[in-house]
């Protein structure tokens, strides 16, 4: 066959497709471990539940001039970490896995770490948001080139999940005059 043509063998999928119905979307083309991928997802998820809940109490507790500010970015950014959480649990459960909502473990899979300080100390907030979103843009990075083309779709997601990270990352960069 050259390069310029194309051709499947339809068939054949539809009887693979029709012999494996218990595995859902998972065919016999994914090129990953799934339960690799689960497990690195599910680290995914603590990792946005983390930054949901550092950025919540951060917004509700920041106090001082500019607070307003602040506070009404820090809610719209926990609006997006909730939102990236439960895109990454209905993948972790398109592929046959539970997400793991698990709080006792949550900070111990998260990359990066949940921490808060006075309520006065805007900066503080900001420079710690800020690191997060380094650590996330970094760790992110290296997952989608490490799912590549063996799992599209989850790549996608962490992909478009990454482009958001990056925004907040750029916004808190702004905030705080840097």
């Amino acid at each position: 066959m050259s390069e310029s043509s194309f051709s499947i063998d339809v068939e054949a999928i539809r009887e693979r497709a029709r012999s494996k119905m218990d595995a859902g979307p998972v065919t016999s083309t994914y090129g990953r471990d799934v339960g690799k991928v689960i497990e690195v997802l599910n680290d995914v998820l603590a990792t946005e539940l983390v930054c949901w809940m550092r950025y919540t109490q951060n917004a509700i507790a920041c106090s001082g001039i500019d607070s307003a500010q602040v506070a009404e970015g820090f809610h719209e950014h926990g609006k997006e970490e909730r939102h990236h959480a439960m895109r990454i649990a209905e993948r972790i459960s398109q592929l046959g896995g539970d997400p793991d909502f698990d709080p006792e473990t949550l900070t111990r899979r998260s990359h990066t770490p949940y921490t808060t300080y006075a309520d006065t100390d805007l900066t503080a907030m900001l420079k710690e948001n800020l690191f997060a979103e380094r650590i996330v843009i970094q760790s992110y990075q290296d997952i989608i080139r490490w799912l590549g083309y063996a799992d599209p779709t989850s790549r996608r997601i962490m992909e478009s999940i990454l482009a958001e990270e990056e925004d907040h990352a750029d916004d808190l960069t702004d905030l705080l005059g840097i």
